[in-house]
C-alpha cells in the first residue's frame, strides 16, 4: 500500500475506484478500516481515497501533542500532493471537524462537504462523555486493533488515547460566524442519540449557509457502524445527484437554486 510523506509524518492511504475525488476522514481512536461499508458503496461511483491520520493506523504518532489544526495542515497536504485537485471531503466525528478547518482554510480544495456526527467546539459534546471513555475501559476495547497494524505497537495506544482526550477537552473551539464562511454545499448527518447534543448540530446546519440535516433514527454516535445502508447511500446520493427542487422552501425561500 502507498505512504505519503507530508513534512514530518509518513501517511498510509489508499485507493479505489473511478470518478470524482472523495477522501473519507476517520474518527479519533480507530483508522480508515472503519470505513469499510463506504469504500464497498461508493466506489462504484466515485474514487475513494482513505487515509491513516497521524497516531491513527498505519500512520505513526509522532512526539508532541495532537490537534485538529495539525491533522487539518496534514488532510490539505494530501489534497494538494496526492489527490492533485479539489476532492469532496466525508468526515465522520473527529474526521469530521478535520474536514470543516479544510473548508474553511481552503475552500478552493472541497467540492461537497460531508459532516457526520461532527462538533464544531467542544463544548458541544454531551457533558461528561470524554471521562465516560476512560471508566468505559477505551484502550481495553480498542487498544488490540490499534495494535494489528500500527507500526508504534499496541502498548503506545494509551499515549494516543491520552493526546486525543487532551485535544478533545480544548479543541475544536470554532464559532458559528466562521462556519459561514463554508462555500461547499453541506450534508449534516447526525444520529438521534448522538454524542454531540442535537441542538449543537443544528446550530451547525444552521449556520453553514448551502447546507442540508439528516438525523438517523435509532442511532447513536457509532451511527456509521449501526446503521450503514442508512448512512453512506445518503452520502452517495448528495455527492453524486442533483438535488430535487424544494417544493415548498422555508430556510431555503430566500436563497437561489443550489447549483451542484
Amino acid at each position: 500500500m502507498p505512504y505519503f510523506q507530508p513534512g514530518d509524518v509518513r501517511t498510509w492511504y489508499d485507493v479505489h475506484g473511478d470518478g470524482e475525488p472523495v477522501l473519507l476522514l476517520h474518527g479519533g481512536f480507530v483508522d480508515s478500516r472503519s470505513f469499510g461499508p463506504a469504500v464497498a458503496m461508493l466506489t462504484d461511483r466515485l474514487r475513494v481515497f482513505t487515509a491513516d491520520r497521524r497516531g491513527h493506523g498505519r500512520t505513526p504518532d509522532l512526539p508532541g501533542p495532537i490537534s485538529y489544526d495539525l491533522m487539518a495542515s496534514d488532510t490539505i497536504a494530501f489534497l494538494d500532493q496526492v489527490v492533485g485537485a479539489s476532492a469532496h471531503l466525508v468526515g465522520y466525528s473527529d474526521g469530521a471537524i478535520v474536514a470543516m478547518l479544510v473548508a474553511i482554510r481552503r475552500p478552493d480544495l472541497v467540492r461537497k462537504l460531508v459532516l457526520i456526527s461532527g462538533n464544531f467546539h467542544y463544548d458541544g459534546m454531551t457533558p461528561g462523555l470524554l471521562d465516560g471513555f476512560m471508566t468505559g475501559g477505551l484502550v481495553q476495547r480498542l487498544g488490540p486493533r490499534y495494535g494489528e497494524v500500527s507500526p508504534d505497537g499496541e502498548e503506545h495506544f494509551p499515549v494516543v488515547v491520552d493526546k486525543l482526550l487532551r485535544m478533545m477537552a480544548e479543541e475544536p473551539t470554532l464559532t458559528e460566524q466562521q462556519l459561514t464562511h463554508i462555500a461547499s454545499p453541506t450534508l449534516v448527518i447526525t444520529a438521534d442519540d448522538d454524542a454531540v447534543t442535537l441542538e449543537h448540530t443544528i446550530a451547525l446546519y444552521r449556520a453553514i449557509p448551502d447546507s442540508e440535516l439528516a438525523v438517523v433514527p435509532r442511532a447513536s454516535h457509532l451511527l456509521v457502524v449501526e446503521k450503514p445502508a442508512q448512512v453512506y447511500p445518503l452520502i452517495a446520493d448528495f455527492l453524486t445527484i442533483e438535488p430535487a427542487p424544494t417544493l415548498q422552501p422555508i430556510r431555503r425561500s430566500a436563497e437561489p437554486s443550489p447549483a451542484r
